[in-house]
């Protein structure tokens, strides 16, 4: 099984000598002043933790970091599949960047991620974008440095899609920045559900569940550095360890986080409704430190949908989850996402969709009009329904949404909440309440990080503001 399922440590420490050989190549080049490294990354938080494994390997290699991509000597977009809208941004945005290549010779560019994985994908970058070095997926990131020393000592180009399963990799170093406000914990990778509309099974590869131990010893680093938010992470986190068979499931993981010493929060994403069990709901109700914000995505309130979708649920039982977990936890707050405009959805599957917003008033909503993966079932479903229509859908449930989230806003004012002061949002700071929504208060930027109590004194539409009525270590 572990064969199978985790990179070998005899692998792990074969990429130690290219670390090395990176690192004399530019203090060579450079003269030994530090290079720099520009990243970027595009799509889910899954990517910002893998995005974090690469910077962990480029500062072994010596490399700083910068903002600027024109002072970079290393380039790295790591992408995002899940929509055209985000490949499009890619493309463009590796475009852009033909310039700083032919003004800076030596300048490194990379390509990863999820588009990438996508073979007629990482063929279209190799055949259009000739001055990207570097392409590799999702399944070889643990073999960077590898690939590196390979563009900087012959090869001038590399690509490696491997379509092996993909392996957890235990052990690689991670570069989170100087902020401590939150961290990523990934518990999991891949996925699989296999819904029809979805690329991620095919970029991601199949479930697999790093070991409690691991991950826990992991969380342990995070409380002593000073995380005062620690997210797990996964495609399907309620299926945690299902795949391996181990003994300790999601809820249990939660719980034995959740008694670490420490002042700190736990939140997760993403669930996945065929697989949360009322048992985490009696978790969470159970455990101080696990937020109170809970993402369960539901994407259409027609049963019709849904099975075409291959979701696996029913619209009942997903709001007999709702009303459990809002009988044991009362002050839980929904999130959800929802496509609209799924391939021959009709007006009557529509407004399934919109009862259910009504029904269940979700704190917030990621909503997105249908985009056809190639690849996936649902790409080659009829679907006789324009965008403009679906446009229109779109218009009226995020009318619908604002209503509610208003409603939402509204019975906060005058309520104080322990929070953490996280982001600097130019004039304000945004401080994140236990149940995920944001209140931006006016406090010196220095208490960045900090936990601290919130009164909330206004609400507009969307916008929470707030003062801070004490701070704590």
């Amino acid at each position: 099984m572990e064969r199978e399922t985790f990179v070998s440590e005899a692998e792990l420490a074969a990429q130690k000598p290219f670390i090395e050989q990176v690192r004399g190549y530019y203090s060579a080049l450079l003269s030994g002043k530090q290079p720099l490294a520009f990243v970027r990354t595009f799509g889910c938080q899954q990517n910002v933790a893998d995005s974090e494994k690469v910077m962990g390997m480029l500062k072994e290699m010596g490399f700083g970091f910068t903002d600027t991509p024109d002072e970079a000597d290393f380039i790295l977009f790591n992408t995002c599949a899940v929509r055209e809208h985000a490949e499009d941004r890619v493309f463009g945005n590796v475009g852009a960047l033909k310039r700083l290549k032919e003004d800076k010779p030596s300048l490194v560019i990379a390509v990863c991620g999820c588009m990438v994985q996508q073979e007629h994908i990482a063929d279209k970058f190799y055949k259009s974008y000739p001055f990207v070095s570097l392409l590799f997926g999702t399944h070889r990131l643990h073999a960077f440095p590898e690939l590196f020393a390979k563009v900087l000592f012959g090869k001038k180009r590399v690509k490696d899609i491997t379509a092996e399963d993909g392996r957890i990799a235990e052990g690689l170093p991670v570069y989170r920045g100087e902020d401590k406000s939150g961290a990523w914990l990934p518990i999991m990778y891949g996925c699989n559900n296999f819904c029809t509309y979805c690329i991620v099974p095919y970029v991601r590869g199949r479930e697999r569940s790093r070991r409690p131990e691991d991950i826990v010893a992991e969380a342990k680093e995070l409380i002593a550095a000073g995380y005062k938010e620690i997210t797990l992470l996964g495609q399907n986190v309620n299926s945690y360890g299902k795949a391996e068979g181990y003994d300790v499931d999601f809820p249990a993981l939660l719980k034995m986080i959740n008694d670490l010493p420490g002042d700190f929060l736990i939140r997760f994403m993403t669930s996945h409704p065929k697989d949360a069990t009322k048992r985490l709901f009696d978790t969470i109700a159970e455990c101080k430190k696990v937020s109170r914000h809970f993402h369960l995505p539901f994407q259409s309130g027609s049963n019709r949908i849904l099975k075409e979708m291959n979701r696996r649920y029913t619209r009942e039982q997903y709001l007999d989850l709702i009303a459990y977990a809002k009988s044991v936890v009362p002050d839980i707050a929904f999130t959800s996402d929802v496509i609209v405009g799924f391939p021959n959805e009709t007006e009557e599957d529509f407004q399934a969709t919109l009862d259910l917003v009504k029904e269940v008033g979700f704190v917030s909503l990621f909503t997105f009009i249908y985009s056809k993966r190639e690849g996936t079932p649902a790409a080659t479903m009829f679907d006789p329904v324009t965008h403009e229509e679906k446009g229109k859908r779109m218009a009226r449930l995020t009318a619908l949404q604002e209503e509610i989230a208003a409603e939402h806003s509204a019975a906060l004012v005058g309520q104080t909440f322990k929070a953490i002061l996280e982001n600097d949002a130019g004039g304000f700071i945004e401080a994140r309440l236990p149940d995920n929504r944001v209140v931006r208060v006016q406090a010196d930027k220095a208490l960045l990080g900090k936990r601290a109590d919130v009164t909330v004194t206004e609400a507009k539409s969307w916008v929470l503001y707030g003062e801070v009525t004490a701070v704590y270590d």
